[in-house]
């Protein structure tokens, strides 16, 4: 019973490397008009955010009334709508292996992954369109970055940043981790924030993998300084985001332990 539930985590793995791999390579090709299933709803709700009106247009994408501004192919974020598809089905899948290996995950994991990422990805998108939006409005000037390497800055803030927030919100959600609080609800302070640490490895390897690992694959590196440059960006910035959120939590720990009473138990939620 257990080899026949490991094959079929195994064809599940594979489904899922082959539904990412299918949808990097249609969005490699896909025109504006046929990424309107994305950038459709994402043109909707920045509408309604920001009191602009786009109006669509063919092999260009969804342009303001005065063509200031375009939501694009390349802006239908579907590299971070495959990283949060990944993320999720992955996890799922290793919680399973690391915990109940008699466990019996349905396959509707993977289209429930899908839309959970897809929800994920209209929002993202919908607060990097609108903060690109605002800072064209902003005279803002940083002098150590130009205006490209600014929105480059600004896109994996907000799409590393959200993918954060999903794994983190997952985390919460999990029947496993929710467990294994209630078993054990006492937690030293520096093993919870190394807890924390660790675990927020997974979709920062995962936002790896799919950013720079199928550039890689695709040669992206003949770019020549275009494309080290955008490494640099996407090796350090998520990982300071990382470290920032660890940091921020072992004081909070910190601070609830120094605030409890001598030799009292601290419960760490």
């Amino acid at each position: 019973m257990n080899q026949r539930r490991n094959w079929k985590r195994t064809l599940q793995l594979i489904a899922i490397l082959l539904c990412a791999f299918t949808l990097k390579l249609y969005y490699s090709s896909a025109s504006v008009n046929q990424l309107r299933w994305i950038l459709a709803p994402t043109t909707a709700i920045v509408e309604f955010v920001t009191g602009l009106s786009f109006e669509f247009e063919v092999h260009a994408g969804y342009i303001t009334s005065d063509r200031s501004f375009v939501i694009a192919a390349s802006c239908a974020g579907v590299n971070f709508l495959i990283t949060a598809f990944l993320m999720l089905s992955l996890r799922q899948l290793w919680q399973n292996r690391a915990g109940n290996q008699s466990a019996n995950i349905a396959w509707t994991l993977i289209p429930k992954a899908f839309v959970f990422a897809y929800l994920a990805t209209l929002v993202a998108n919908t607060v990097r369109i609108s903060t690109a939006l605002r800072l064209r409005e902003m005279p803002l000037e940083i002098a150590w970055l130009s205006p490209n390497q600014l929105h480059r800055l600004e896109g994996i803030v907000i799409y590393f940043g959200f993918l954060l927030l999903l794994f983190v919100v997952s985390e919460r959600l999990s029947p496993n981790v929710r467990q294994g609080a209630s078993s054990a609800p006492v937690a030293s302070v520096t093993r919870n924030a190394d807890g924390l640490f660790q675990r927020s490895l997974f979709p920062l390897l995962i936002y790896y993998a799919t950013a720079l690992g199928i550039r890689l694959a695709n040669g992206a590196y003949r770019q020549g300084i275009d494309f080290w440059e955008h490494s640099v960006f996407v090796l350090v910035v998520p990982l300071l985001l990382v470290l920032t959120l660890a940091a921020f939590r072992f004081i909070r720990y910190q601070s609830a332990g120094v605030r409890s009473k001598p030799g009292a138990q601290v419960v760490l939620r």
